[in-house]
């Protein structure tokens, strides 16, 4: 998915832009790190996970015991997952540069030491 496609896809999205933010390979497109991404992933509040259980999204509690739903075929929503904070881009909620470095570090996949290459290459722009 390239950035205009995730923008159609959040803006389609039906739920509080407030209670969920952007986080890995989505928000590294929105931030022009990369060109595309196989999927959006959203962190979310856990008003959010409430809501969105009450409405039938079928999910599964992590090893941290929160929750990770899947949402149509390329959301991916996780409950209250965050590090540093959020920036508004293009109107919507993303996971800081620096909160995306923490998470990407805590992942530690090979995908992963990818992007931070990719991120470090952006800040030194």
């Amino acid at each position: 998915m390239d950035k205009r496609e995730i923008l159609n896809c959040l803006s389609e999205f039906p739920y509080d832009r407030n209670e969920y933010w952007v986080i890995t390979g989505g928000a590294m497109v929105l931030y022009d790190i990369r060109e595309q991404t196989a999927d959006i992933d959203l962190g979310c509040s856990e008003r959010l996970a409430d809501r969105l259980e009450a409405d039938g999204c079928l999910f599964r509690r992590t090893e941290h015991g929160k929750r990770w739903f899947k949402y149509g075929r390329n959301i991916e929503i996780f409950e209250e997952w965050l590090m540093d904070g959020t920036e508004s881009v293009h109107g919507f909620k993303v996971i800081s540069i620096k909160g995306l470095i923490e998470m990407k570090q805590e992942l530690g996949r090979e995908k992963d030491k990818k992007d931070m290459e990719l991120i470090q290459a952006f800040l030194n722009r």
